[in-house]
C-alpha cells in the first residue's frame, strides 16, 4: 500500500476558507436582521410624538344689560339691536384680572411648546418635550387653582363694593353664589397617542378600508407638514426680527432692542431639536448651525461691538436664506 501524505497546509487553508465563508454568511444574516430591526424601530411621527389638548374655563364677569341696551338705542333714535351695553360685573377686580391674565399666559405657553395638529384644539407634542411640558403646565394649573381660591375668598366683598360703581346697572341676580361660581372654573390636560393609518380596525371591507387609510394618510401628511411649517415659521420670525434690529452701521443710528432678541433665537435651537420628531436632517443641520452661530453671542456684545454685530447679522441672514420655502 502506498503511503498517503497529508497536506496539512491545504487542510488548514480549506478550513479557513470555510470559516471565512461561514463568517460572511453570519455577518450578512446579522446585517439583514439588524436592518429589519432598524426598520421596525425607526422613529415615526406616531412613535415620536403624542397629541395633547388643554381645556380651560373661567368666568369672565361680563353680562349684557338688556334694559340699558334698549335705552341707548332709544336715546340715539337707532334701530333695535344695533348697540349693546355689556357691564363688567366686578368692575376692575384685580383678583379676576389676575386669573384672566394667567389663562392667557397658559394658553400661550401651551402653543409655544407644541405644534398645530387639528382644528379641534389638539396639538402635537414631541415625546422629547413631554416631561418639560408636563412640569410647566402642572405649575400653571397649580397657580390657576391658587388664583381661584384668592378670588373666591374675596368675591362676596367685591360684589358689595361694586354696587356704587355700577349704580343703576347693578342687579344682584347677575351674581352667582360662590359654590356655583367655583364650577365655572376648570383646567384639564388630556394626552392621547397619535394614531397612524395602520391603526384602523373597523371591518368595513378591504376596498373601503383602503380608501379610509388613504384619506388618513393624506390628512396625516398635511397635518405633519402644518406642524413642521409652524416650527419653521417661528424660527423665521425670530431670525428676521434679529436681522432687522442688527441692521445699523454706527452708533448714531443705533437701534434699540431687548435682551430677548438673542434668547428668542437661542431658544429655537432646543425647539428645533425636540420638534424634530422624524429626524429631519434639514432641521438637525439648522439646529447645529444656529447653535454654532449663536455661541458667545450676548445682547451687550451686539450693542457695543460693531464688527461682532455685523458678523452675527451675516450668520443670521445666511440662516434665513437656508430656510425651506414657507407660505409666510
Amino acid at each position: 500500500m502506498k503511503d498517503t501524505a497529508i497536506d496539512f497546509g491545504a487542510v488548514r487553508a480549506a478550513h479557513a476558507h470555510k470559516d471565512y465563508n461561514t463568517g460572511i454568511d453570519t455577518a450578512l444574516n446579522l446585517t439583514e436582521e439588524r436592518s429589519e430591526t432598524l426598520q421596525q424601530t425607526a422613529p415615526t411621527l406616531a412613535s415620536s410624538a403624542m397629541l395633547v389638548e388643554v381645556n380651560i374655563s373661567n368666568w369672565v364677569g361680563r353680562k349684557k344689560d338688556k334694559r340699558a341696551s334698549e335705552d341707548v338705542v332709544t336715546q340715539n333714535h337707532a334701530a333695535a339691536g344695533v348697540a349693546n351695553v355689556n357691564k363688567k360685573l366686578l368692575a376692575d377686580s384685580d383678583n379676576l384680572r389676575a386669573i384672566q391674565q394667567h389663562v392667557t399666559a397658559t394658553r400661550a405657553m401651551h402653543a409655544n411648546m407644541t405644534m398645530p395638529w387639528s382644528n379641534s384644539g389638539l396639538r402635537l407634542l414631541p415625546t422629547a418635550q413631554y416631561f418639560k411640558y408636563n412640569q410647566a403646565m402642572t405649575e400653571m394649573q397649580n397657580e390657576f387653582e391658587r388664583l381661584i381660591t384668592n378670588f373666591l375668598d374675596s368675591y362676596n366683598d367685591e360684589v358689595i363694593d361694586v354696587q356704587m360703581k355700577l349704580g343703576d346697572l347693578f342687579s344682584r341676580d347677575d351674581y352667582p353664589t360662590v359654590e356655583a361660581l367655583r364650577r365655572k372654573f376648570g383646567f384639564g390636560i388630556n394626552y392621547m397617542p397619535l394614531p397612524d393609518a395602520g391603526d384602523f380596525r373597523v371591518d368595513i371591507g378591504n376596498e373601503a378600508l383602503a380608501e379610509v387609510q388613504q384619506k388618513y394618510d393624506e390628512f396625516y401628511t398635511k397635518q405633519y407638514n402644518t406642524a413642521m411649517n409652524d416650527v419653521w415659521t417661528r424660527l423665521h420670525k425670530a431670525l428676521t426680527s434679529m436681522s432687522e434690529r442688527l441692521d445699523y452701521t454706527d452708533k448714531e443710528n443705533k437701534k434699540i432692542f431687548r435682551d430677548t432678541l438673542v434668547s428668542n433665537v437661542t431658544d429655537m435651537v432646543e425647539l428645533l431639536r425636540v420638534c424634530n420628531v422624524t429626524n429631519s436632517t434639514q432641521m438637525a443641520a439648522m439646529a447645529d448651525s444656529l447653535e454654532e452661530a449663536m455661541s458667545g453671542v450676548t445682547p451687550d456684545a451686539l450693542r457695543e461691538d460693531d464688527y461682532f454685530r455685523a458678523e452675527t447679522k451675516a450668520a443670521v441672514d445666511a440662516a434665513i436664506k437656508s430656510l425651506p420655502s414657507l407660505d409666510i
